[in-house]
């Protein structure tokens, strides 16, 4: 079907997996059912600490915000993917690829500083037990995940319009199955070094510095768990800070390969697969993280279940 130039120059080309037809069929059903697990797993771990007065505490707070996150995180991207995984058309237009960038940006950024300030709380109540209610209070919470949202909120105002208003010359390939920034930074037909060095700053204030202070908490829970004397009163803090620290390493651990990769057609591809596991891959297991190493989880799902039966 003909498009009028006018339309047809705001669109851009989502290459994706295109070069692999055979591939792409396997990732369309792959990736369906993953993102319904996400959905499912994240919505419910949302409602369980809406529903559940005694998941009414700190972690459990973030832990609803981080679920709500991963959901947003992986609408904003995988159901342009199906569709164009699914037919020949390939294309998303101008503003949906603006929305696709701001998303992952800010989604991102956010996601980044929350896990952070999951470990405080980790760190107050391991290192602190008998002041953790007292340290936590609810207006500490909601000013931390207050921080967190305007942290990525000022990343992709600033980032998102800079990224989208570099010249392409024409270009419309973006060879990702997304509107991530590096892909359509690389498309510039312009001296884009300005904005990659401001990206580069942006990543430092809202990746590695929520890094360093996840290590940092860590660091000193490691040391108050040392000092446990008894091997349940051990058992008891690990399981307080395990699930936490094992979606951290599976977020940060994608985000820090993948961007740390050279820019060859191989890493290219690496890249792909890297951003569609922490786009999609640990929104999914996340819940699956936090429900089955945590009896009070499944305490609440079995209460919910038992009352609709």
């Amino acid at each position: 079907m003909e498009r009028s130039n006018d339309s047809f120059e705001y669109d851009f080309i989502l290459v994706g997996f295109s070069d692999r037809p055979k591939l792409e069929m396997v990732l369309f059903t792959v990736n369906l059912i993953l993102y319904s697990v996400a959905v499912l797993g994240n919505s419910t771990i949302i409602l369980l600490c809406i529903l559940d007065s005694r998941l009414h505490t700190p972690m459990y707070f973030f832990l609803a915000n981080l679920s709500f996150l991963d959901l947003c995180f992986s609408t904003s991207c995988i159901p342009q993917m199906l569709v164009n995984l699914w037919g020949p058309e390939k294309t998303i237009s101008y503003a949906g690829c603006v929305v696709q960038l701001f998303s992952f940006l800010s989604i991102g950024g956010i996601e980044c500083i929350l896990l952070a300030v999951m470990a405080y709380d980790r760190y107050a109540a391991v290192c602190k037990p008998l002041h953790y209610m007292v340290i936590m209070h609810p207006q500490l919470c909601l000013q931390l995940v207050a921080v967190a949202w305007g942290s990525g909120l000022v990343n992709a105002i600033v980032m998102s319009p800079l990224t989208m208003t570099l010249s392409r010359c024409g270009r419309r390939r973006v060879n990702h199955f997304l509107c991530e920034m590096p892909a359509l930074i690389k498309m510039a037909c312009v001296d884009a070094r300005a904005v990659e060095m401001l990206a580069f700053t942006f990543a430092i204030l809202i990746v590695l510095l929520p890094l360093t202070l996840i290590l940092i908490s860590y660091g000193y829970i490691a040391a108050a768990v040392l000092r446990i004397k008894s091997a349940a009163g051990r058992q008891k803090a690990f399981n307080t800070c395990s699930s936490h620290l094992t979606v951290v390493f599976l977020f940060y651990g994608s985000i820090i390969y993948m961007y740390m990769q050279p820019g060859n057609s191989s890493s290219q591809d690496q890249g792909k697969f890297l951003t569609l596991f922490y786009n999609l891959v640990t929104p999914m297991l996340n819940p699956l993280i936090y429900t089955l190493r945590n009896k009070e989880v499944k305490g609440a799902l079995k209460k919910v279940l038992g009352k609709q039966q």
